[in-house]
């Protein structure tokens, strides 16, 4: 199950809406002791494209060295679906390499379903699992 802020649901979904025809990315990352998403990473979708998202390859490099400079890891990866459902492409079942990640997808598409949808992809394996928001993190971390 993806635990979320719903603040940081409703900032990827902005995203998704303003980036709309072309498809949105990004990460969320956070700590990697409680893997609990809090630092939205908005990222350039260097394909530019309205059925592909592909990171720019300096940027990527960058976040990823930035999480491990700050003991973080990616705990959501998210891109939009603009003509589809919200459902992993074979593209992005093949490109898929983070096994502990959440791979989220936003539907921006009229008539194709829910928003949000949240997977797990391992292996080329892909499981669909629920989402939980919540307004704070405070009750996972008193107990």
């Amino acid at each position: 199950m993806l635990i979320i802020l719903s603040e940081l649901l409703d900032a990827m979904l902005q995203q998704a809406r303003n980036d709309h025809p072309r498809e949105t990315c990004g990460v969320i990352a956070g700590p990697r002791a409680s893997r609990l998403p809090t630092r939205l990473v908005p990222m350039r979708n260097s394909a530019s494209s309205e059925t592909f998202f592909q990171f720019d390859a300096q940027e990527h490099l960058k976040v990823w060295r930035e999480m491990e400079a700050l003991d973080e890891v990616p705990c959501v990866i998210y891109h939009s679906h603009t003509h589809s459902a919200a459902y992993p492409s074979r593209a992005d079942i093949l490109l898929a390499g983070e096994p502990q990640t959440h791979y989220v997808i936003l539907c921006t598409a009229e008539g194709h379903g829910p928003s949000v949808r949240s997977f797990r992809i391992v292996d080329h394996q892909v499981t669909e699992e629920a989402i939980r928001t919540m307004e704070t993190y405070s009750r996972l971390k008193n107990g």
